[in-house]
């Protein structure tokens, strides 16, 4: 009992100091002592008995405000009966002072969540709330309060809510309208679409349901700055569209006024219109759009006729396709087809004879009105091709102007082009296959033609053509090819020729034994000829019968005909004695890589090309790199470094996408073939000595630089193929890296060996492996001839594991930062940051299964930049702009939105970088700062007098490049305050006049852009 009383005691004592309005925290201490069990909400209810009966409607106020409170976080615990009671009680409270009635609908909103809420007593409070409470009178807050009670109700009473019939949605008309806050628009709005979506009774108030929510329409809202609700107008619009577009009852209301909105002089009115009816298609039908489809058709032609809007243009004919689709759809349902033809009708002749004046300015507003009719259904698209494609096959004969004749053809493309997503149609329904022969020869004419422009066109018609199923036969395929083939290998323009391999690489898979038993016979014949003509055009001729060869094999039984075709013009061209023969090797392999990209996606042409390729290419190597070999000093282009850059994309590609079974079954020979001779699975296996890529002495040297081969190959293996002799082949691999004499085989080791590293698994042998990196690297880092080939792979094998996040990363990223103050590697050292924080484009990246992390660049930022900045401040005069740069580069690759939050505290070094002597730290810095420009204006205009002054200076640079970069952080100074810029506006103006006489055409361009834009700087409408 005395338990009890002092319980008692204390509820009364937290009622009266939340009453009085001395603690408001007593709320939630009253409400877990409810939870707790210590007290009842009966017993709360009697220890608020002398405030509730108070005459002061305030001291009323606080006690319903504290039920309330403890209400919202415990209703979950009431029993029927309380519910009934409570409910009850405070439907009586809503005749009460208006003081009261915020603190009573937050009371019935925490009892319209009960799950124990009595049938009928949905009813009875909506019906009180809609009777005693004007509502729209109310506080945002308590508004938004009677939405939530609404909304609960709806989600959990909906049958006893749907008994109300149209009450219900009367009741809800008074209390939404006039309502103007967003917040609550967005709860009102969801509320409408709900009724209409669960199919509550309307009644005879359909009308003014559409009233009080198409008042709202246009969406005119603008958020206010540093709003914490996040509500943008584009919520709303689409909030109200949901609901303007959820019935048909709502059609002869809305027609009239998106009509009406569609005149007006407003874009964003005239977007929202469109949108809205666009969206309204979707479940209208004839019978709602019969009577304004005239008027509808009209807006449309005029905005698109008109507008110099290309959005309300491509609105406009959305919408089109929509109503056209719309009326196609209703034709199912109906016994008559008039409307839609009557509609089209109109469309015809308002449209058709334009098509007919290629030079006057509406012919392309019609195409794309009736392309866009067209393209709403197949049966749209039969209607206005029968009666649009004679027309422009007749209007391309009667026109000879190549500029007409191209837009003509383009117009007959975009039909052409729908015939393609409406596929294969049988010949007497399509109007296509109808004008089959005179669309072909329209199109081969236009591939004939002298102009580039209307061939281009042509070869889009053509590739269209192919695609669809059974339109060309055998005789035109045969034409389509010996075009194709014309137009690749002798016309003069690149642009044909590079659009008709593209075209050939479309229709092959289509096609693959017209392609593989006349295009590459054909390409074979000339890539072999040997007539007399003159060394640069039989070179040019060449090219193109690679480029070409490679274009076309986009299907699998084609990459078994061009892949051999290309290996042994390989061979040929390897051992020729011509000085040009380096440049032909690597035009080969641009094209054996181009066909192992295009063979990635398909397994069987993937092992193939790899299987054929990679021992090919290894054996012509090895053979090139035999010292007793006879090949003239010409005949060693294989071992040129450049061939070797071109060949590594080549094996990189074939092996990336390899399963890891077939992976671990190529890698079985190679890795072999490098560490113990293993030639057996090379194609040409009979060599004058044995292979020792790894072996001493200069006479080696020569099949060192094959290590490059291997690194392509091993470094694009899947992570979990397994590599023989792994630990074996690392120490080969580092000792290399560091004894090599040749700067390019130095690198591919260390290169191959960080890309090892990198996917090796964690544990002990990595961590050997590491630490036996380490003490080979830091004594010839320190002293001797081969500090820079321990530079090269400390940072190589940094970046290795800077990608994974090893534990190791740090430390050797403390020795780099230590040797920015070295004089003779500090310089390579702050352009290896570079190489840290860029994308390779041979090893580690995730095209070659890398371990990369994701923000690993932010994570390096983090941890280093703090030393870089400490390390600026201390180093001496001579080695201060090896820290700028280093810096200068990692910031340059950082993402934008990282750097601008720490763009405060950095942008002081950045602007001491500009003064650097160093081009390229000047060009990094200037990368850097563009972006931040167009990002941070307010940050930037800080230091508006330093930035104008540095660019400026620029702008005189020896280096072409930093002109150029420096212009533009001019041009995009324009972007900060105008009023923090105008002072300097005729200063720079004057400025820019010296680069606009630069002798370099790009300077030019970026002057004349920069100089334009400081003119117009304050002018009206800016």
């Amino acid at each position: 009992m005395a338990a009890a009383g002092a319980g008692a005691e204390a509820l009364a004592a937290s009622v009266r100091d939340f009453v009085s309005g001395q603690q408001d925290s007593r709320a939630a201490e009253v409400a877990a002592g409810v939870k707790d069990g210590r007290w009842t909400v009966l017993q709360l209810v009697e220890a608020l008995g002398f405030c509730l009966e108070n005459t002061d409607p305030r001291m009323r106020g606080r006690g319903i405000q504290l039920l309330s409170q403890v209400l919202l976080q415990c209703y979950s615990l009431l029993q029927e009966k309380e519910v009934l009671h409570l409910v009850l009680f405070y439907e009586s409270r809503l005749q009460d002072n208006h003081l009261v009635i915020p603190s009573v609908l937050q009371g019935l909103r925490a009892l319209s969540m009960c799950e124990v809420l009595s049938p009928g007593l949905a009813v009875s409070v909506l019906k009180a709330i809609f009777q005693e409470v004007h509502v729209q009178s109310l506080l945002q807050l308590d508004r938004h309060t009677v939405y939530s009670i609404i909304t609960n109700f709806m989600s959990t009473r909906e049958e006893e809510l749907k008994g109300l019939g149209a009450n219900f949605t009367f009741g809800f008309i008074q209390v939404m309208d006039g309502e103007k806050d967003p917040r609550n628009l967005l709860v009102a709005f969801q509320i409408v679409h709900d009724l209409i979506a669960k199919d509550y009774a309307l009644g005879p108030f359909v009308e003014e349901l559409f009233e009080v929510t198409s008042c709202y329409f246009p969406v005119d809202f603008t958020p206010p700055p540093n709003d914490p609700h996040g509500i943008q107008r584009e919520d709303l619009i689409l909030s109200l569209r949901a609901v303007l577009a959820s019935t048909t009852q709502f059609a002869e209301f809305l027609l009239p006024l998106l009509i009406e909105k569609l005149d007006s002089e407003l874009q964003s009115a005239k977007l929202d219109s469109l949108q809205t009816l666009t969206a309204c298609c979707a479940i209208y039908g004839q019978k709602e759009l019969q009577e304004f489809l005239p008027s509808l058709w009209t807006s449309l032609r005029r905005e698109v006729f008109q507008t110099a809007s290309e959005k309300i243009e491509t609105e406009c004919l959305t919408a089109l396709r929509a109503l056209s689709a719309c009326l196609s759809r209703s034709v199912l349902s109906s016994d008559s087809e008039d409307l839609l033809d009557s509609f089209l009708s109109s469309i015809l002749q308002d449209c058709r004879h334009h098509l007919c004046e290629p030079d006057m300015k509406l012919v392309w507003p019609s195409a794309k009105l009736l392309q866009a009719a067209a393209g709403a259904s197949l049966r749209t698209y039969q209607r206005i091709s029968h009666s649009v494609l004679p027309l422009l096959l007749e209007q391309y004969t009667k026109h000879t102007q190549s500029s007409q004749r191209r837009t003509i053809l383009e117009m007959l493309l975009g039909f052409l082009e729908l015939q393609q997503k409406w596929g294969h149609v049988e010949e007497d329904e399509s109007p296509l296959l109808s004008h089959q022969a005179p669309v072909c020869s329209v199109v081969f004419s236009a591939l004939l033609d002298p102009s580039v422009q209307l061939q281009l066109v042509g070869i889009k018609a053509l590739t269209v053509l192919g695609s669809l199923q059974g339109f060309l036969s055998s005789s035109n395929l045969e034409l389509v090819v010996d075009h194709l083939i014309r137009l690749a290998l002798h016309e003069e323009d690149s642009q044909s020729s590079e659009a008709a391999m593209e075209a050939a690489g479309s229709l092959a898979p289509t096609y693959p034994k017209v392609f593989s038993g006349h295009m590459v016979p054909r390409l074979e014949e000339e890539l072999q000829s040997e007539r007399e003509e003159s060394h640069h055009k039989r070179h040019s001729l060449q090219q193109r019968c690679l480029q070409a060869l490679a274009a076309v094999s986009t299907h699998t039984s084609i990459v078994k005909d061009t892949v051999p075709i290309l290996l042994q013009h390989l061979q040929k061209v390897q051992k020729g004695t011509e000085a040009k023969n380096t440049q032909d090797v690597i035009s080969v392999c641009q094209s054996l890589h181009r066909v192992a990209l295009q063979c990635q996606q398909d397994a069987e042409g993937c092992w193939y090309f790899h299987q054929t390729v990679v021992p090919c290419l290894l054996a012509m190597a090895v053979q090139a790199a035999m010292p007793e070999s006879t090949h003239t000093l010409p005949g060693k282009a294989l071992l040129e470094e450049e061939v070797l850059a071109a060949m590594i994309p080549v094996i990189s590609a074939a092996t990336t996408h390899l399963s890891p079974e077939l992976a671990a079954q190529s890698v079985s020979h190679v890795v072999p073939l490098f560490l113990d001779g293993d030639v057996s699975f090379l194609p040409q296996n009979s060599f004058p000595c044995s292979f020792q890529p790894f072996g001493d002495g200069e006479h080696l040297e020569a099949q060192r630089r094959l290590v490059a081969l291997l690194m392509a190959f091993v470094c694009s293996l899947p992570r979990d193929v397994a590599i023989p002799q792994q630990e074996w082949l690392l120490r080969e691999l580092l000792a290399l890296s560091c004894s090599s004499n040749c700067p390019f085989t130095a690198t591919t080791a260390a290169k191959c060996f960080a890309g090892l590293v990198n996917k090796h698994p964690a544990g002990q042998q990595l961590d050997e492996i590491l630490q036996l990196a380490v003490n080979r690297m830091e004594p010839s880092l320190a002293e001797g001839p081969r500090r820079t080939q321990a530079l090269t792979l400390l940072l190589w094998v940094t970046k290795a594991l800077v990608l994974r996040y090893h534990p190791l990363s740090s430390c050797l990223t403390d020795k780099l930062l230590g040797l920015l103050g070295d004089t003779e590697l500090g310089p390579a050292t702050a352009d290896g940051f570079s190489l840290l924080m860029a994308e390779s484009p041979d090893v580690l990246h995730k095209g070659c299964h890398a371990d990369v992390r994701i923000m690993f660049r932010q994570r390096f930022f983090t941890d280093n930049v703090p030393k870089l900045v400490r390390g600026f401040h201390g180093a001496g005069p001579d080695v201060k702009a090896n820290y700028l740069k280093g810096l200068s580069h990692v910031l340059n690759h950082l993402p934008k939105p990282v750097l601008v939050t720490e763009l405060p505290t950095l942008l002081s070094l950045l602007l001491e970088a500009l003064s650097c002597s160093d081009r390229v730290v000047q060009l990094s810095t200037l990368s850097c700062l563009h972006p931040l420009l167009l990002e941070a204006p307010q940050i930037m205009s800080l230091h508006v007098d330093t930035l104008v002054t540095k660019f400026l200076n620029l702008t005189s640079s020896p280096t072409m490049a930093v002109r150029i970069a420096a212009l533009r952080c001019a041009h995009a100074l324009t972007s900060l305050p105008t009023t923090v810029l105008l002072p300097y506006k005729g200063r720079v103006i004057r400025a820019l006049a010296k680069p606009l006489d630069d002798k370099k055409r790009l300077v030019r361009k970026e002057a004349v852009a920069a100089r334009g834009e400081w003119f117009l700087l304050g002018s009206p409408g800016r």
